[in-house]
């Protein structure tokens, strides 16, 4: 008798928690097969660390075959899925397709950037949601920095040196606020004009920084950034973006070259492809994580709407904490479905929150406990290498360095602006020239930094609880697909297709 296979599709907070249990419950007595385009694992909240060039790339990712040794690795993206046949159609990274025929599905896809139809914002921002987009950040804000020494035009100098956040929430917050800190560690290094530094803001229609912490905490986090010397803009946010710089809600114009969209997130669009019932984007699932009439389909983590009996009415929010709970009780519950163990509901207690703000500084709640300064510091930093599944040693490692020895600010040139839209159903892969839908570059001039164009049109992660922030549930705009430029190759063997198109579009009850 064949033995019964497990498709889980996605890696991220959810998938892989599922994956890891269920690797080692299921003692070989089911196949599992994990569907997801790269072959790590990413521990988001730790991001900004990459972008700030405190922690190296390697150290955030966690090898997928080397920790789920009883787990069958498949490199591919899903594009479509078969319920009645009860097949997963996918594409290779080669441009090769496949299907997965399952006895049991998980759809742990994730999200993706939230785009808001704001005239340019498609065009001129970047989202912080993968690798991809962390590298890119690192170097394009390391290359203003070197650009804006050199020059002898002080508007452009200034121009160069300001750099706007849009969204106060876990992600954006720490991105202002690492951004800070590493930017000003390379003026120091090489010093700008008279009088001059580098500028970050940070923007958000909110009252508040991080208005989904409690108060305390909140204000720890804003009385830090603004010590720092970040321009923190509350009840304000982008109205138009350009090459030259964003127009604000409040009519001023802030002159820059970088715009990175920290806004919020949306589920990924593969849910809403599946015609089933849904909530705002997210396939909706019963307390024990199955899609009702479709018992052999399992949801988790941003992909799924999950009831919270601890808040009766509502939905478990976006977040890693829920995700990597979620999985785990995933995976319990497929393991009933074929006999072994009953079945248990999706239940959770709030553990707390923790927001690292650089340095020896973070605001943290531990069950419960405002904390701030150092100890808040200590504890983040324990909680994350307490979370991780791997990497611990390198990343406590690469902490020790960076409180000893000077950054290394160097661009590297790896991942260029197009290769990054925000525009994406996948931010954890760049994207490639050779296929259609696969924008390349087409002006050299026309992005800010000299960055080339992205040719793409439309309309925050993800939080530090490992996995999302939730979204201002605004709506997005659509997307369009251009031809790659003549001079790049044409697909083949050698040549990566680039991410599947968002297919999403704005409903009425986005708005």
């Amino acid at each position: 008798m064949s033995r019964p296979r497990i498709v889980i599709v996605g890696a991220g907070f959810a998938g892989y928690r599922t994956a890891q249990i269920l690797s080692r419950t299921a003692r070989g007595r089911a196949e599992i097969v994990l569907l997801n385009p790269t072959d790590y694992f990413l521990y988001l909240p730790l991001l900004p660390q990459v972008a700030a060039g405190i922690l190296e790339p390697r150290r955030v990712t966690v090898s997928l075959s080397g920790t789920l040794p009883h787990v069958r690795l498949v490199l591919g993206e899903a594009g479509r899925i078969d319920l009645d046949a009860r097949q997963v159609h996918y594409s290779g990274p080669e441009g090769e397709g496949g299907t997965l025929s399952y006895d049991r599905l998980v759809l742990a896809a994730g999200s993706v950037n939230k785009l808001l139809p704001i005239p340019g914002v498609a065009e001129h921002a970047h989202g912080f949601r993968g690798l991809p987009e962390a590298l890119y950040l690192r170097d394009h804000v390391t290359r203003q920095v070197e650009l804006a020494a050199a020059t002898d035009d002080p508007r452009r100098c200034s121009s160069r040196c300001t750099f706007v956040v849009v969204g106060a929430g876990y992600t954006g917050t720490e991105v202002a606020a690492h951004g800070q800190l590493f930017t000003d560690a390379q003026v120091a290094k090489q010093p700008l004009r008279t009088g001059m530094r580098p500028r970050w803001m940070l923007l958000d229609i909110a009252d508040r920084v991080l208005p989904e912490l409690d108060e305390r905490l909140s204000r720890t986090a804003d009385a830090v950034l603004r010590e720092r010397g970040v321009d923190v803009r509350m009840g304000t946010s982008v109205k138009e973006a350009t090459p030259d710089g964003v127009l604000l809600t409040d009519g001023e114009f802030v002159d820059t070259r970088t715009l990175v969209w920290c806004v919020g997130v949306r589920p990924d669009p593969l849910a809403e492809s599946l015609g089933l019932p849904m909530e705002r984007g997210r396939l909706l699932v019963d307390p024990h994580l199955q899609v009702p009439g479709r018992p052999e389909v399992f949801a988790c983590g941003d992909a799924a709407a999950v009831p919270d009996l601890e808040n009766p009415g509502s939905y478990t929010p976006m977040t890693a904490q829920h995700a990597w709970r979620q999985g785990k009780v995933c995976a319990r519950n497929i393991a009933a479905s074929f006999g072994d163990g009953e079945r248990q509901a999706y239940r959770h207690k709030d553990l707390g929150f923790v927001v690292d703000l650089g340095g020896a500084k973070a605001a943290a709640n531990p069950l419960g406990v405002n904390l701030s300064g150092v100890a808040a510091g200590a504890v983040t930093r324990g909680y994350h290498l307490a979370a991780m599944p791997g990497n611990r040693v390198r990343v406590a490692a690469d902490w020790l360095l960076d409180a000893v020895l000077p950054r290394q600010a160097v661009q590297l040139g790896l991942v260029r602006s197009w290769s990054v839209p925000l525009d994406t159903a996948s931010p954890e892969v760049a994207r490639v020239p050779g296929r259609p839908g696969s924008a390349g570059p087409t002006d050299t001039d026309g992005r800010p930094g000299g960055e080339p164009v992205k040719t793409r049109s439309g309309g925050e992660p993800a939080g530090n609880q490992p996995d999302g922030e939730p979204a201002r549930n605004q709506p997005t705009a659509g997307t369009s697909d251009v031809a790659p430029p003549p001079d790049q190759p044409a697909p083949g063997p050698d040549v990566a297709p680039g991410p599947v198109r968002r297919t999403d579009r704005f409903t009425e009850g986005d708005a």
